[in-house]
């Protein structure tokens, strides 16, 4: 009886907090969303967000408006788009993007156009902190301890492809508070895929990033399937790099890609251990 008592506490004890972390990401999708039909997000970048599913997904990596968010290489900043006015009255955004000194060199004009991006709309981006992020050698986020998340959406395998994948997450580990929050958007290639091929389509299995997060001292939190794509058989001519919005075929079956749409990719969140 005793114990039957225990297992129905326990029992209502889960559902609820269940309940609770629904309610959290319902709310903060609804906030999210409020910001992806903005004037500063172009329609190209609107068109992704059936493909990208963003507010799905910042809600389930946790990202409420009041903390101090770190995105890595943001690249023509799709996500920082939704994340500058997300979190510019209550939170910070630093963006960890490309150090323009360094090569190659299309990642210095990435990095200014990026920052052209900004100047041109001061009331969303004014209040964005941007550091220079190379690594292995440039990899100081923010203090030790003073970021509440680390998000990075699809550059694992440039990383890896660099030999810095391990700095990355070290990096991360250092500047996260005890129990922040590490997520991951990254293209997922067939399970067994070596390191040696995920550099060459830019799939990884998610069990190597899975390792290499753990290896810096991080726990996985939890996976979602938000940005699953079962279309995507990622056996392509050009690697991922086939599929939208890359197109690198050209028009050569370009509609057959476009009808796959974009990559299939794991959605994990990693936390530092308290």
């Amino acid at each position: 009886m005793i114990r039957a008592v225990i297992f129905s506490l326990m029992f209502v004890g889960l559902l609820s907090a269940c309940n609770n972390q629904r309610n959290a990401e319902s709310g903060i999708a609804d906030a999210v969303a409020k910001h992806l039909a903005a004037s500063h997000r172009s329609e190209v970048k609107q068109a992704r967000d059936s493909h990208r599913h963003p507010a799905e997904t910042l809600a389930f990596f946790g990202i409420s408006n009041d903390m101090h968010v770190v995105e890595l290489w943001p690249g023509g900043g799709w996500y920082t788009d939704i994340l500058a006015p997300y979190l510019r009255e209550q939170g910070q955004l630093t963006v960890a993007s490309f150090n323009p000194n360094k090569p190659p060199a299309f990642r210095g004009q990435v990095e200014a156009k990026l920052r052209a991006h900004f100047a041109e709309y001061p009331e969303v981006f004014d209040r964005v902190r941007v550091v220079p992020f190379a690594p292995p050698e440039e990899v100081t986020l923010a203090p030790a301890a003073t970021v509440d998340a680390i998000l990075t959406f699809r550059s694992n395998h440039n990383w890896l492809r660099e030999f810095s994948l391990p700095q990355v997450y070290q990096a991360a580990f250092a500047a996260l508070k005890p129990g922040g929050v590490m997520g991951v958007v990254q293209h997922r290639a067939t399970p067994g895929t070596s390191a040696a091929e995920s550099r060459k389509i830019g799939y990884m299995d998610e069990t190597l990033v899975i390792e290499m997060a753990t290896q810096a001292g991080f726990v996985l939190d939890a996976k979602s399937e938000i940005n699953a794509n079962p279309l995507d058989s990622k056996d392509h001519p050009k690697g991922v790099w086939t599929l939208p919005p890359s197109y690198r075929l050209g028009d050569i079956d370009r509609e057959k890609y476009q009808a796959i749409g974009e990559s299939d990719r794991m959605t994990l969140r990693f936390r530092k251990p308290n």
